[in-house]
């Protein structure tokens, strides 16, 4: 069976975190070349697909950053394929307990981080013969969850993002689309259960993550493997006619007419 990404080059950026590092590892496992775009290189795993990827430094919150990255890639593989803007963070907050810095922190970088890698991406993205963006939405784009005010808004900001782009450079022969996963096994979860937001309410970690995973239909929550696996779709030749969606990955959390409160 022939690697799905044969020669195509790729970009991710959070690329050294839970979800990130796992697409940059399936990637990398299906012939691509990888930049893994990250504030820091991260900790090398023993025997991890990921280091396969190259570490390229960038802040998503930083025009100068994301003009530097895309010319090296430019400089040294002469276009882009697919683009996954994965880098983001969470704040606990409510709208009144969320300050300003807080607030304007988590747009930088959970959607202005998108407009800014995808704006200096497009340039390569036309050099090549079909590319495709893909974003990182969330579940709570949709519904929300407890003290996740900002969060919730930034997401929702992505999926309109995501429809757009869609539109405006579909002609280009670009597709974009959104991944919306629900809970996923990644160090961003386990900061919720620890947290003092909607995460906490004193009970032991344990007992939260059984919670967690009994409000889900299928009883359970998913791992950045089964995020990499949507998101290696989405990246191939084989989703050519899928552009402008939001592909919720959730384990049916959200088909539920009511959910559970932790």
């Amino acid at each position: 069976m022939s690697a799905r990404l044969a020669g195509k080059v790729t970009l991710v950026t959070g690329g050294r975190g839970g979800i990130g590092r796992a697409i940059c590892a399936r990637f990398a496992r299906e012939g691509a070349k990888v930049y893994a775009a990250d504030l820091t290189p991260g900790g090398s795993l023993e025997n991890d697909a990921a280091e396969a990827a190259q570490f390229l430094k960038l802040d998503v919150t930083s025009e100068d950053d994301a003009k530097a990255a895309m010319a090296f890639v430019n400089a040294e593989a002469g276009r882009l394929d697919v683009l996954v803007n994965a880098a983001g963070i969470e704040i606990e907050e409510t709208i009144e307990t969320t300050t300003l810095e807080q607030w304007n922190k988590i747009f930088a970088v959970n959607v202005t981080g998108v407009f800014l890698t995808s704006k200096h991406a497009l340039p390569l993205l036309r050099k090549s013969s079909g590319a495709s963006v893909i974003n990182f939405g969330s579940y709570d784009g949709f519904i929300a969850d407890p003290g996740l005010a900002a969060y919730c808004a930034t997401k929702g900001a992505v999926h309109a993002l995501t429809r757009a782009m869609a539109c405006d450079h579909g002609p280009e022969g670009i597709r974009v689309n959104a991944i919306c996963p629900g809970y996923v096994d990644t160090p961003m979860l386990q900061s919720f259960f620890e947290g003092d937001g909607s995460g906490g309410g004193g009970g032991t970690i344990e007992t939260l993550q059984q919670a967690v995973r009994d409000v889900h239909p299928m009883r359970t929550y998913g791992t950045p493997e089964d995020i990499a696996n949507l998101v290696l779709w989405l990246a191939s030749d084989e989703a050519r006619y899928a552009s402008g969606q939001l592909w919720v990955l959730d384990g049916g959390l959200s088909a539920q007419v009511q959910q559970m409160k932790l």
